[in-house]
């Protein structure tokens, strides 16, 4: 699948097996402390198998009043701006987790030291004490001063003055941006001096630094790979632009539309040229390329544009208006299984296509390649991905158009008709099919080529003679039962022969094989002038073609068959001899 973006940036992170946690401990400063420095670096014991911590700091059990719930990776943690003194913490240990619930874990508690004497003085950290060509919008800031509760900062153009900034009280930062601009060229001194209740820091070393020259605003510049309006530009061109003296960087804008930014907006890039990864094929795509410096933005910079290959589509042909996709098209199910009943299952690819590869999907969600034929063999139970792809040469360059599918692989096998039951309602038959196996299935009646339904009960069937099919829908086998519901002529010979050689001696009623066999009650036999000849039971040999000792002449004979419900069939048959 094709993206449009500038990069690509993908974070791993590893899966936790469900497990159990214990909290940790905290060993530093143990739990019921006392006079704890303010400054002090709070450890605890590593839970294996936790890839991160949250700890909150406050002033009452699971308080957040200091830090919330701040995330640390190890297992220690150092407050910015220290602790306020003589005061209960209480420390929340929160294990996190990517893949479950985090856990919270009891707070801990200890008490601070009562600071009795002033803090000390603190450092410049930004910019570094002595530093030229420094922005005039510049952040000052610096480091903790341990035991401060807070600091006062003034600004001046010469040596311990503060013609710039009066003695500013800053509590809870460590940083200061000024609301106004410094002046250019010019050395600026700053003194920091630390304070808590007891006072301030003495003797404190005073900082300076040069800001910058006056810069202006740098001019336009224009692109140059692709060439502005340039067609079947490459779908992973190297965009390049003049570079501008000036500019400190670049802003670049992408868009499909001329007033639009939707693939790249307003991106800073320090150099003149980035390479860009899969561009839609057949699109126009619209640049605006602003550099930049210190003073601004660069002003009325124009917009330039180039149009893609015409890709693996689908595209529209303008000339013709008809849709093309040069990639091949897979016909292949969700699921493919290995039946029981086979000895081997080989998946035949029937794409056409110009090249196949196949790719067993691992449990760590990883890919190994395991065919780049249009075969399959040697299959395991699991996920795979199927591809195929075509070459195609466009304006030069020959690439792959691709097409992929991710299936299972599963086990089945062919059904066993265990039982068949059958219910009248209305003169009609309803049929219940009870399978066996592993397989999922389906069912159809009279008919081998279906259709075929989800459901087992298979209603609204005349009386007579019926064979079910049940298939497995993953392609391991069908299998059928003839059943026979109602009387009918099924089953009652067409002839008989009965001349003791002991094929065909005697006539009688033969269920189907596999039928559900309605009980008879009586069979009774009629010569073709209607006079009644003989009852037989359904459970004896039959009718020997005899009558009081003496043998028939062959003949058509007639018969009718009542079942103990009071249904009958007549029918007849021949007497040969």
């Amino acid at each position: 699948m094709l993206k449009e973006q500038l990069y690509f940036f993908f974070l791993l992170f590893g899966c936790l097996a469900s497990a159990q946690f214990e909290c940790p401990t905290i060993d530093s400063p143990i739990n019921g402390e006392m006079d704890v420095p303010v400054d002090i670096t709070i450890t605890w014991t590593a839970v294996e198998g936790v890839p991160s911590y949250l700890i909150s700091l406050g002033t009452t059990p699971g308080g957040t009043d200091i830090v919330d719930s701040q995330t640390v990776g190890g297992p220690l943690f150092t407050p910015e701006l220290g602790l306020p003194e003589n005061t209960d913490i209480y420390v929340t240990i929160t294990l996190f987790f990517f893949n479950q619930e985090n856990i919270e874990c009891p707070s801990e508690v200890f008490r601070t030291e009562d600071i009795t004497t002033p803090p000390p003085c603190t450092n410049l950290n930004n910019p570094i004490d002595g530093s030229i060509d420094v922005a005039i919008n510049t952040i000052i800031s610096w480091d903790h001063a341990p035991t401060a509760t807070g600091y006062f900062i003034s600004m001046g153009t010469s040596p311990e003055s503060s013609d710039l900034l009066v003695n500013l009280e800053i509590t809870g930062s460590l940083t200061y941006e000024p609301d106004f601009e410094l002046p250019f060229v010019s050395e600026i001194f700053i003194s920091i001096i630390p304070f808590n209740e007891n006072g301030t820091a003495a003797n404190c070393q005073e900082f300076s630094f040069t800001t910058q020259a006056e810069v202006f605003l740098p001019d336009c510049t224009q692109l140059t790979s692709p060439a502005d309006g340039e067609f079947n530009v490459p779908l992973t061109p190297l965009l390049e632009w003049d570079a501008e003296p000036e500019a400190d960087g670049y802003r670049l804008s992408i868009g499909t539309t001329p007033s639009g930014n939707d693939i790249v907006n307003n991106a800073p890039y320090p150099v003149n040229f980035v390479e860009v990864f899969d561009f839609l094929p057949s699109r126009t795509f619209y640049i605006t390329i602003t550099p930049f410096n210190q003073a601004g933005d660069a002003i009325g910079c124009t917009q330039t544009s180039f149009t893609t290959l015409l890709g693996c589509g689908p595209v529209e042909i303008p000339t013709t208006g008809e849709i093309v996709s040069f990639g091949p098209e897979i016909e292949l199910p969700d699921n493919i299984a290995i039946c029981l009943n086979e000895d081997s299952t080989v998946i035949t690819s029937n794409d056409i296509a110009d090249g196949y590869r196949w790719y067993k999907i691992n449990n760590d969600n990883t890919e190994t390649l395991v065919s780049d034929t249009e075969n399959l063999s040697s299959l395991e139970v699991g996920m795979y991905r199927y591809e195929v792809y075509n070459l195609v040469t466009q304006s030069g360059d020959t690439f792959e158009c691709s097409n992929s599918k991710i299936f299972s692989v599963i086990t089945s096998e062919i059904p066993i008709i265990e039982n068949v039951e059958t219910h009248e309602s209305n003169g009609l038959v309803n049929i219940t099919i009870f399978t066996d196996g592993i397989g999922d299935y389906e069912y159809a009646v009279d008919t081998i080529d279906g259709p075929y339904q989800s459901g087992n009960i298979l209603n609204g069937l005349m009386e007579g003679s019926h064979t079910v099919y049940v298939r497995d829908k993953n392609g391991c086998g069908i299998a059928e039962k003839t059943i026979f519901k109602g009387l009918n002529n099924e089953g009652f010979p067409a002839f008989f022969t009965p001349n003791g050689d002991g094929i065909n001696d005697y006539w009688q009623f033969e269920p189907p094989e596999g039928s559900d066999e309605e009980v008879i009650e009586t069979i009774q036999i009629f010569n073709r002038f209607g006079v009644l000849l003989t009852s037989i039971e359904p459970t004896s040999n039959g009718w020997d073609g005899n009558l009081n000792g003496v043998s028939l002449p062959s003949s058509d004979y007639w018969f009718k068959a009542v079942s103990k419900n009071n249904t009958e069939v007549k029918g007849h048959f021949c007497l040969k001899r």
